[in-house]
């Protein structure tokens, strides 16, 4: 039994909120106690030794008010140097606080309906809800309230608490649009069948060192079952899942294992008690939600008008600067998405071009290619495990990128890891870079690098990239990915993927080596 499972013996993990003003009142955490801290969103930020903490906050239903963003906007400026970031879990993330601070920054959060109970540990992390939902025509149900019972249900949820490691969950009103179901350890997707509107069901997706997309439960539940259908799934993993070794204890090795009808049948008869209705598969999601950009048109006349960030890095002024936004144009309200984006919904289409033209000059602009389909982890700024830098070098990259291919017909993912855990699920995008550390031999420093993964996705085509041979340089980074951008743009048929292109030029026209010795335009290895 590892450490953490240990701890978690001696100290239930939420008991951590009790220890926190003791804490803060010494200006010292227990050391023994340090890893606990997840269970309230809080985890050490690079180095460790200097104290600084990092803190993520859930967003439930990922919907929030004006004077909620408000509200974060202050807590960053206040406490965290400014820095505010939307994560890949529609969640927002500080840095650089101290322990002293967490319990006003807490009662901040809770004033506004915001809280950190499970945003990082091994219990339920953000039940990932659409951000299309209630907007979208295409939508078969509106998944706020169910998605709202699912976080009140089992987020802080004494029962599960401790889990064999961290567990995800989504839930998806618009198959068509939206894929992240397949990368969750639970993905529910509303569609209908013979009429009535339920749930496909698909079980243990996750990333990591070792990825495994989601695999389907072979179920069609009523909204009804959903937060049952959860709660059952969270407990035969709590009672199943394997504790010996961390690195395999995500719900995605047990269902390897023993297989997904094994599971199903733990589920139905030591949780639920009767057998789940079959049923089959929902739509499949071409681009996997990376489309879902851009001025929408909403069911009821109105706009939803989906904003990039450039990686997810805000900061005060433009917070505050979007919630005035959203009340000028829309009611108010705004939303975060998976891809670190965020949103104003409601706007009334004579708004619109005065929305835009305001987020342009504030570097929000919803129309854009690259920069709103590209995202990256924290890296070695303040993360712990991450190899390289990431979201500086990813933003100079999108900044140079975007007005050169500006002109793509076609949604291109671009998802930059700072190191082998893919908190930015690098194995499921178009060009996914997973960093890493090589040895000069001239010099004998460590360079950073970037492993390529090509063609994944968590779309139409449901696979992990392949990882190619040899690395890109850090320093050619953004030159290998302009190349290969302009030879698929030169060379693609229209309306093509990247996927479909890449499987039909053959991988060995991406290597690292033959893209970074070509010309602008490459050519078959």
């Amino acid at each position: 039994m590892s450490d953490i499972e240990t701890l978690k013996k001696e100290l239930p993990p939420f008991e951590i909120f009790d220890l926190i003003p003791q804490y803060a009142a010494a200006g010292a955490i227990d050391p023994e106690k340090l890893d606990l801290l997840k269970w309230a969103g809080v985890y050490p930020q690079r180095p460790q030794e200097d104290g600084f903490l990092m803190m993520r906050v859930k967003v439930p239903t990922a919907e929030l008010s004006a004077d909620t963003l408000r509200v974060v906007a202050g807590i960053a400026e206040d406490f965290g140097r400014g820095l505010l970031d939307v994560t890949d879990r529609q969640a927002f993330q500080f840095h650089w606080l101290r322990i002293e601070n967490i319990p006003a920054i807490l009662d901040r959060l809770e004033t506004v309906g915001l809280h950190t109970r499970g945003a990082c540990g091994d219990t339920v992390r953000a039940v990932i809800a659409s951000p299309l939902a209630g907007l979208d025509a295409r939508e078969r149900i509106d998944v706020r309230p169910i998605a709202a019972a699912m976080e009140g249900t089992l987020s802080g949820n004494r029962d599960f608490e401790d889990l064999p490691r961290k567990f995800k969950i989504s839930i998806t009103a618009t198959p068509e649009l939206e894929g992240i179901h397949l990368i969750n350890d639970i993905g529910f997707l509303a569609h209908e069948l013979d009429g009535e509107v339920g749930f496909d069901v698909w079980v243990g997706g996750g990333l990591g060192a070792v990825a495994h997309l989601a695999k389907r439960l072979g179920v069609f539940i009523t909204p009804d079952e959903v937060v049952e259908v959860g709660r059952a799934i969270a407990g035969a993993y709590r009672d199943h899942g394997y504790r010996q070794n961390r690195k395999k204890s995500r719900l995605k090795f047990l269902i390897k294992d023993i297989g997904v009808e094994k599971f199903r049948e733990i589920v139905e008869t030591e949780y639920l008690g009767r057998k789940l209705r079959d049923g089959p598969s929902a739509p499949v999601a071409r681009f996997g939600g990376s489309d879902v950009l851009g001025v929408n048109p909403q069911k009821d006349g109105l706009n939803y008008v989906v904003l990039t960030t450039t990686v997810g890095r805000i900061n005060p002024d433009k917070a505050r600067a979007l919630a005035d936004l959203s009340e000028k144009y829309g009611n108010g309200m705004l939303r975060t998405t998976a891809f670190q984006n965020m949103m104003i919904p409601n706007v009334p289409t004579g708004n619109v071009d005065a929305l835009v033209a305001e987020l342009q000059t504030l570097d929000l602009a919803p129309k854009a290619t690259l920069r709103g389909t590209t995202i990256a982890c924290t890296g070695t700024q303040f993360c712990r495990l991450a190899l390289t830098e990431t979201k500086a070098r990813v933003a100079g990259m999108i900044d140079v990128l975007e007005p050169l291919h500006s002109d793509l017909d076609v949604p291109f993912v671009i998802n930059l890891t700072g190191c082998s855990n893919a908190c930015t699920r690098y194995q499921v995008a178009d060009l996914g870079f997973m960093g890493a550390n090589r040895t000069n031999k001239e010099t004998g420093a460590e360079d950073e690098v970037y492993n390529v993964h090509l063609a994944g996705s968590i779309g139409q085509a449901q696979r992990t990239g392949t990882k190619l041979r040899g690395v890109v340089p850090a320093e050619r980074l953004t030159e290998y990915t302009d190349k290969v951008l302009g030879d698929f743009k030169a060379n693609k048929e229209a309306g093509e993927s990247f996927v479909e292109y890449a499987d039909r030029m053959g991988q060995e026209r991406f290597l690292p080596d033959t893209v970074l010795a070509a010309g602008k335009e490459l050519v078959n290895a």
